[in-house]
Parts: C-alpha cells; structure tokens; sequence
C-alpha cells in the first residue's frame, strides 16, 4: 500500500444516512434484527447440512458454502454501520477501510462463484441425471470450493492494490455507507480511468464468467426440461431448480443494479439502500428462500425440532 496515501489522507468520514435522528434509530433496530436473524438462518442451513445425512448432496454442500459467504458480509458491515448509523457518521482508518473493501470482494467473489457451481450442479442434475453422482462427487465439489476461495482472495487481494494506487488529497468524506469501489473512486483526485478499466478486467473471472455459465446452464435445463412429456415429472424437474433461480436473480439485480446499470437521476440514497439490498437483505433472503422452498430442509427442520424439546 503506498505510503503516500497514508500520509495524504490517514482516514475517511461515512455519512452513513443523513436524515432524521428517528429515522437513523428505526434503521438500527431495523439493521440489527435483520442481522441476527441473517447468522441465525444461516447457522441453521450449516448447522442442518453438517449433521443430516441426507443433505449430504453437492446441491446442500453448496448451500451450506454459501451460509458461510452470507455469514462474512453482513459482518463485514453491518456492526460499522450500525456505528455510523448512531453517529450521525463516523471515521474509519485507511487500513481500515481497505480492509472492509477486501473482505466485501472476498464474499461477492465467493458469493457469485458458488452460485455458478450450484448452477452447473443443477444443470447436471437434470440433462444428464444418469451420470450426476459420477460427475459430481465429493472431492470435485471441496476442490471447487478450495479454487473458489483462491480465485476470491487473490482477484480482491488485487482490487485492493489498485484502489490503493489511488491518490487520495484532502477530501475524504465518503458519501456512503461502507468502503466500496465507486464511492472512494468519486473522492480520489488521481485520474480514475485506468482503475476503472483494471477493476473491470478484474470482474470477468468473478461476474463475467459466471453470469454466462450460469445462462448456458439454465438455457439448456429449460430446454430438457420443455422436452419432458409428463407434467409432473416437468414440474418435478422445475421445482429442483426454482430456489436456486430465485437466489440468482435476487443476488445478481441487486448487484447490477449499483455496478453496472445507469445510474442517471439516482440519488446517493438510492444507491445506498441498494447497497443495503445485496449486503444485508440478501444474505437474509438466501436461508429463507431455501427453507420454505426446500422439503428437504423442511424434513430436517421437522426431524430435529424433536431432538430439543
């Protein structure tokens, strides 16, 4: 990290929401709720996965990898800003604040990595069922997790060496609500260019890739699944997949909905309760969607609910 950053700007101002003092304190309760609620789901899914032998499938392997990335980014966010939110704002280091940005790409990157290996999962489980256990064993899914991982650390460990390559001179106050790429990009006074063009490279591995993989996929598992004859069965074969579809979509509007659409007439508010969308509501949402759209986690729920009464 250069140390001409460190001694232009030493640290950075959130603003966080600047509104009423009672909208901030309903945004707390409200943030620290959802929270809770978000590790406690969560620990469940992994909880249920690592002690119910039948979800020891790839499919809930996944699931419970993906727990684990819905676990790290909320706390990578929300107790600061439930700080800022009580402060009416708040100051974070440099360090600091890079190491927020770094464990934010860490879960996004793994995040969007694990829900393309989930969609291969299901593409193989419904276009060519008769070789799934052959094609999809235990030691595939733990070396593609490993990968995952490596790929996550290494592409973030990157993003943060050219973020940090910014200059930063005198204006830090960041009009957001934790360190994130555009933000710091809006208050560097360094021509932001380049850093662009290099951190949307830097995407293609982790968004860009992904996003085809997991629409190859689902284009050939619609087709298979128009083919089938009988209802049931096609309905059978949609419902195996329609969880995971919803996650999908949830996870990757509310990602492009910031990075990547027009952002002409939106307000910073906006931007910022999008931001909220995918680091706080959706890490909630995940559990949610695969309990009550799931038996096979409802079965486990019912089977262990016994156990402590």
């Amino acid at each position: 990290m250069p140390e001409k950053n460190l001694t232009a700007v030493k640290d950075f101002f959130l603003l966080g929401f600047q509104g009423s003092k009672n909208l901030r304190i309903i945004l707390f309760f409200l943030l620290l709720v959802v929270y809770n609620v978000t590790i406690c789901g969560n620990l469940l899914i992994i909880a249920l996965v690592s002690t119910t032998k039948n979800l020891h499938t790839p499919m809930y392997f996944f699931i419970s990898q993906l727990s684990i990335t819905d676990i790290l980014l909320p706390t990578n966010i929300v107790p600061n800003l439930l700080h800022v939110l009580l402060n009416n704002g708040a100051t974070i280091t440099f360090i600091g604040c890079m190491a927020q940005l770094f464990f934010f790409c860490i879960a996004e990157g793994s995040e969007s990595l694990l829900l393309t290996a989930m969609s291969y999962d299901r593409y193989v489980a419904v276009c060519n069922p008769l070789h799934y256990v052959s094609i999809m064993t235990g030691t595939l899914c733990v070396k593609l997790v490993i990968m995952f991982s490596l790929l996550s650390f290494s592409n973030s460990l990157i993003y943060i060496i050219v973020i940090s390559g910014l200059k930063f001179c005198g204006l830090n106050i960041i009009d957001h609500l934790f360190c994130d790429l555009v933000p710091l990009q809006d208050i560097a006074c360094s021509d932001t260019f380049p850093i662009k063009v290099q951190i949307y490279l830097l995407s293609i591995p982790l968004v860009g890739i992904p996003n085809l993989i997991i629409i190859i996929s689902y284009g050939k598992i619609v087709r298979a699944i128009l083919k089938i004859q009988s209802n049931v069965s096609r309905q059978k074969a949609f419902s195996t997949c329609s969880s995971h579809l919803t996650v999908v979509l949830v996870f990757y509007m509310s990602l492009f909905s910031v990075y990547i659409f027009p952002k002409s007439g939106q307000t910073s508010n906006i931007n910022k309760f999008l931001s909220l969308l995918y680091t706080v509501f959706t890490p909630l949402i995940n559990p949610i969607i695969y309990s009550f759209r799931n038996r096979d986690i409802k079965k486990a729920v019912q089977e262990i609910i016994p156990k402590y009464q």
